[in-house]
């Protein structure tokens, strides 16, 4: 059986999946773009799985009459998308994020006009940014690691 785990930036709320997850998706309806405040949202479902807070447990917004969203009241990360058919994850969220492409995306008629050529925009490395480096080597990390502590 396989287990996955994650949780929040500031580790103040964390979870563990028991269970296949299959289901990665991106969702680009306006609800998301505002829950995630980005151009869509990631989201792993947790259906047929079993879903455990294993540390803190979010805080809601109703974001519809059918809605609720998952997040954590101390540094605001977005964690679940719960409906009727059940609880989804945010992807990101997942200490290893990268065992979830998405493989259907959602929401289309609101996607952004841009989002498709993403892929094409030059890329760099942070530490490319030579202008910054001395900024970068300042930079002491508050976040919680990517393991349960």
């Amino acid at each position: 059986m396989s287990v996955h785990a994650g949780g929040c930036q500031c580790g103040a709320v964390r979870f563990r999946v028991e269970g296949e997850l299959h289901e990665a998706s991106i969702c680009h309806c306006r609800m998301c773009q505002k829950a995630f405040g980005a151009y869509y949202a990631p989201l792993v479902s947790t259906r047929g799985a079993k879903l455990e807070w294993t540390r803190g447990e979010p805080k809601r917004f109703a974001s519809s009459n059918f809605v609720n969203r998952g997040f954590c009241e101390n540094c605001g990360t977005p964690l679940t998308y719960e409906a009727p058919d059940g609880i989804a994850l945010a992807a990101g969220a997942f200490d290893h994020p990268e065992r979830f492409a998405p493989r259907i995306q959602y929401g289309v008629e609101a996607k952004l006009p841009f989002v498709d050529g993403l892929h094409a925009l030059p890329a760099r490395r942070t530490e490319d940014d030579v202008q910054a480096l001395e900024f970068l080597a300042k930079i002491v990390s508050n976040q919680h690691p990517d393991q349960d502590t």
